[in-house]
């Protein structure tokens, strides 16, 4: 866990909007991805996580309000006493004061007295997490992506119950199943009474006689898994999609937990991305760009026209309406934002150089003072790059 403010992680103050934590999350986890930091991937691994820990308590509501209140360290103690899922900043799962965080006044005292409400009932297995990267046209269309991850899984054997098949297990006799124990202590207010783990069943309740010859007893194997995810149309860095039941088993008999999949989106060589607006260069030249025209552009998924006024500036920017990303769960698209770079050619032919000094002369541009025409026009490709 990160030893920082998740405020100072992602650069904001408390005041910080939503749409603000979004945009300085897709900016960090870029800068910081893996893929793209080959040069010290476990530094920047380790700064993608912290990000990617910050941007999940600050961009949910309810567990912002907890650590608003809290602050930081007892927020963090809270998430590691509460039992996170296992993922990147473990925090899936955090119930908060009175829910799954800290269970109340009783969970307090446990922590002075070393007892504790232990339930031997069944537990829910932990949630998992998986990076998955995409193109930016992907985004666009929504796409199906198979991948493959390392987890671990019922073990086909013994069907995770431990025992190798045609035997079973036993009910241990010093706890009576319940794998717990009591333990009396005397202390300087009396005796105290500690509810312990049974040492000889490991808090099971069970005792395997026989253990299953794949698991060893465990329950559970080491496997690869071959899933599939359905990414919406639009989806951006830092939208997270849930596969029910793909995380780590549940114990004595509990759910299995679910797994995660963060989407990271892929700069593009066209196209920069801004929430569900998109933008790109278009050289234009000075021809157009001085008498005027009809250009096209391609977008993400066809070739549009847009009309350039005549005077148009080096640098200036049209819309281009509903031509952006899809709205994600929602509808509609942003818009496409072009900006046009005027071209200066590097090589002039003779006929073209002498209709640019005769252009200069009309314009009334003093050429006197210039030993050649090259010279003069170095100065007229300076202004139109301008």
């Amino acid at each position: 866990m990160s030893n920082r403010d998740y405020y100072d992680v992602l650069g904001l103050g408390h005041d910080a909007t939503e749409e603000d934590i979004k945009k300085a999350y897709r900016k960090l986890a870029r800068k910081y991805h893996p893929d793209l930091n080959k040069d010290h991937p476990k530094e920047a691994e380790e700064k993608f996580k912290e990000v990617n820990e910050a941007y999940q308590v600050l961009s949910d509501p309810g567990k912002r309000s907890q650590y608003d209140q809290v602050g930081h360290d007892a927020y963090q103690q809270a998430a590691q006493g509460g039992g996170g899922s296992g993922g990147p900043g473990g925090f899936e799962g955090f119930g908060g004061f009175g829910g799954g965080g800290f269970g109340g006044f009783e969970d307090i005292f446990d922590m002075f007295t070393g007892g504790g409400r232990r339930s031997n009932g069944p537990a829910r297995g932990a949630d998992l997490r998986h990076d998955l990267q995409i193109t930016l046209r992907e985004a666009y269309r929504g796409v199906k992506k198979t991948f493959t991850v390392t987890k671990d899984d019922v073990c086909a054997r013994c069907h995770g119950n431990g025992a190798e098949p045609g035997t079973a297990a036993e009910t241990c006799p010093h706890c009576q199943g319940t794998g717990q124990q009591r333990v009396v202590r005397n202390g300087p207010f009396g005796q105290m009474v500690n509810v312990v783990s049974c040492p000889y069943c490991g808090g099971t309740g069970r005792i395997i006689k026989e253990k299953c010859h794949d698991c060893r007893g465990t329950g559970v194997m080491r496997v690869q898994k071959t899933l599939e995810v359905n990414i919406p149309a639009g989806a951006d860095t830092g939208v997270r999609m849930r596969i029910s039941g793909e995380g780590d088993p549940g114990q004595r008999g509990g759910p299995k937990g679910d797994l995660y999949v963060y989407i990271y989106v892929k700069d593009d060589p066209d196209f920069e991305r801004n929430g569900d607006d998109l933008y790109r260069d278009v050289e234009i030249s000075f021809p157009t760009a001085a008498l005027g025209s009809t250009i096209h552009v391609m977008t993400l998924e066809e070739e549009v026209e847009l009309r350039i006024p005549a005077g148009t500036q080096s640098g200036t920017r049209f819309r281009i309406s509903g031509k952006g990303m899809p709205k994600l769960q929602r509808n509609g698209h942003g818009d496409l934002y072009v900006i046009v770079r005027v071209s200066v050619p590097k090589k002039l032919k003779s006929e073209e150089k002498e209709a640019l000094l005769d252009y200069a002369k009309i314009s009334g541009e003093d050429i006197s003072k210039y030993r050649g025409k090259e010279s003069f026009l170095d100065k007229i490709i300076d202004k139109l790059k301008g």
